[in-house]
């Protein structure tokens, strides 16, 4: 489906073809291999290379960012294919140092292989400046930030990548394109975990890069079918009914998020609340005019201690302890307790959900009464 109709309208009706007699949700597609004779037709040699099933959901994400997007096994393996496809001639990665922990630890295993990562605050545009120019690099941003909510300027730091002659990749799996548009603001990839937000409904592992530039499609392509990295085409079945309603979802996820951060702040037993919407937040304005639409499902909090936080986890009747955000259900967890995350050792991470809002600041509440 082409313009000049909304992103909203497009992942309701993507995938499906207006052909009489053809089924209106797009089929799922459980192919190994194609008829093929002679000549090999483009796409369909072998399992590995497509599927009409990846293809109806990577048409959809493309669609939301007017671009070209590539699914993967999940978020970790786009995000080693685009490590792969930048690595030539460039052997710094500047990271965010309160970003997510998965994109360090990756970056680590690759020093071995000639990686050097630099770990720097994104909000700092003094400081990635500085990094960029130490040797080639790639700029590798997320805004907001997973756990700390924090909001870098993503216009500034494409800008400053530019100048280095860095390639910028934003990993945008909290916003997903529908609240922010990385590609917009001079990001040459965005990057999602699907797993989260998008699919929203914690059943499948996911990932996606979505990108404007054709030569890095192509390697990013190369790199899939060579090493493997490749969706099933159930989770991309999945992921794409899920999509569907992503926009009711995040909608309403964000409007729960905003008023449960609000309580949060005045509540005597939390000491801080993290979340892009809160007036008393320095990136609020900021926010706002990347993401005008909402800030999004995840917040975070801290209490007095790690025990304190752990206590408070364990007393929920409704959010579930558990991993992971962006999902139907609402889930928190102590984030620290986690090998290699730099968040504060009492701060607890909150996924807002469809429930009501009202239910869950009840349910937070009573289990902050266990303190």
């Amino acid at each position: 489906m082409s313009a000049p109709f909304s992103a909203e309208s497009v992942l309701v009706h993507a995938g499906s073809r207006r052909i009489p007699g053809e089924p209106v949700p797009p089929p799922l597609v459980p192919a190994s291999i194609y008829h093929s004779g002679g000549e090999p037709v483009p796409g369909r040699g072998y399992g590995r290379e497509s599927n009409p099933t990846w293809e109806a959901l990577e048409a959809a994400l493309g669609e939301i960012e007017q671009a070209t997007a590539l699914i993967f096994a999940s978020g970790q393996a786009a995000s080693l294919a685009l490590m792969l496809a930048l690595a030539a001639g460039r052997e710094r990665v500047v990271l965010p140092a309160d970003g997510y922990y998965g994109a360090r630890v990756l970056a680590d295993l690759l020093r071995s292989y000639g990686v050097h990562p630099v770990h720097v605050d994104s909000c700092d545009l003094s400081a990635v400046q500085a990094a960029l120019t130490e040797g080639p690099s790639v700029l590798w941003a997320e805004t907001p930030t997973n756990p700390l909510l924090r909001v870098a300027d993503l216009s500034a730091l494409g800008q400053a990548a530019a100048a280095a002659g860095a390639p910028m990749i934003v990993d945008n799996t909290l916003a997903t394109g529908l609240l922010q548009r990385p590609l917009d603001w001079g990001a040459v990839a965005s990057l999602y975990s699907l797993t989260k937000a998008a699919s929203g409904h914690s059943d499948l592992l996911l990932g996606a890069v979505v990108t404007r530039d054709a030569d890095l499609l192509a390697s990013l392509r190369a790199w899939r079918s060579a090493a493997g990295g490749i969706a099933g085409p159930f989770e991309a079945w999945l992921a794409l009914r899920g999509m569907r309603t992503l926009p009711l979802r995040i909608a309403r996820q964000s409007q729960s998020a905003q008023a449960i951060a609000e309580h949060l702040s005045a509540h005597p037993r939390v000491n801080a609340v993290h979340y892009p919407g809160l007036a008393a937040g320095p990136g609020l304005a900021l926010a706002a005019r990347q993401m005008p639409h909402g800030f999004g499902p995840l917040l975070s909090f801290e209490l007095d201690s790690a025990k304190a936080a752990d206590a408070v986890v364990s007393a929920s009747a409704l959010i579930v302890p558990a991993t992971s955000f962006g999902g139907v259900e609402s889930a928190w967890e102590r984030r620290a307790r986690w090998a290699g995350e730099t968040a504060p050792p009492a701060l607890i991470r909150l996924s807002v959900g469809v429930e009501p809002a009202g239910d869950l600041m009840t349910d937070i509440d009573q289990a902050l009464e266990v303190l």
